[in-house]
């Protein structure tokens, strides 16, 4: 079985998806967010003898085991990092042992790895919280040093499979057009926003160590304002953290 370089585990969570979820964190991601509150999962690790302390090389089973000892107390497991999907038979079987235990399947992403190519891993999945973090590819790049182009096509792809669990937007005013995302996903999916969840998260500086370390929040007025942006391009479900 393949192994993948695990970060943290935490056993319960209410965070990370719908009821109580185990949440899974991987090693290791294709971007860097100037935002990023795990800046430690950024860096890729390329074999098991490539490690540190806090990391640990699993095998599927492995990181089953760990999670059945909270099955009669959680709904599904959260698989998230850096990025998960850098890893996509690792979460394949994963998900297939823990479908066969009754558990619902997520995937956090930031939509950079195109999963059209892993249908596979789509069957095991429940769904996708995709993260999308600009809608103007310059600002994208200004923020993770991307390209969101893939991010686009899995935003249509998830949609059109029925895979799409949560769209996520960090808010940072000035930094993230979030009105251009929220129109551009309008005019992505189409009338599927209305059965789609949508996450407006207030940008926190705790833990950051970037560029936007110093950054402030924004105000309760301006989240105030992106919900009501929402709700008049047709999403019903609108969670935001004030």
């Amino acid at each position: 079985m393949i192994k993948a370089p695990i970060h943290k585990i935490i056993p319960h969570s209410l965070v990370d998806g719908p009821g109580n979820r185990t949440s899974i964190f991987l090693q290791g991601c294709n971007i860097k967010c100037e935002y990023c509150h795990n800046p430690e999962t950024q860096k890729i690790l390329t074999d098991t003898s490539d490690s540190s302390p806090e990391i640990k090389w699993m095998t599927a089973e492995e990181v089953f085991q760990e999670v059945k000892k909270d099955i009669p107390f959680i709904r599904g497991i959260t698989l998230s990092g850096g990025e998960c999907t850098l890893y996509p038979q690792f979460l394949e079987e994963l998900f297939s042992l823990s479908q066969k235990a009754g558990l619902t399947c997520l995937i956090d992403s930031n939509g950079t790895i195109d999963l059209s190519r892993f249908p596979e891993l789509m069957e095991t999945c429940s769904g996708v919280m995709l993260d999308v973090k600009a809608w103007d590819q310059e600002k994208f790049k200004r923020l993770t040093g991307g390209n969101n182009t893939v991010v686009k096509k899995n935003l249509k792809y998830l949609s059109d499979i029925d895979k799409l669990e949560e769209i996520r937007i960090v808010c940072i005013p000035e930094e993230v057009d979030v009105e251009d995302i929220l129109k551009g996903i309008k005019a992505t999916i189409g009338d599927k926003i209305s059965d789609t969840n949508l996450r407006l998260i207030k940008f926190r500086n705790h833990g950051v160590i970037g560029r936007l370390k110093d950054t402030i929040s924004p105000s309760d007025a301006y989240m105030n304002n992106l919900k009501e942006l929402a709700s008049e391009l047709g999403f019903n479900v609108i969670k935001n953290y004030i």
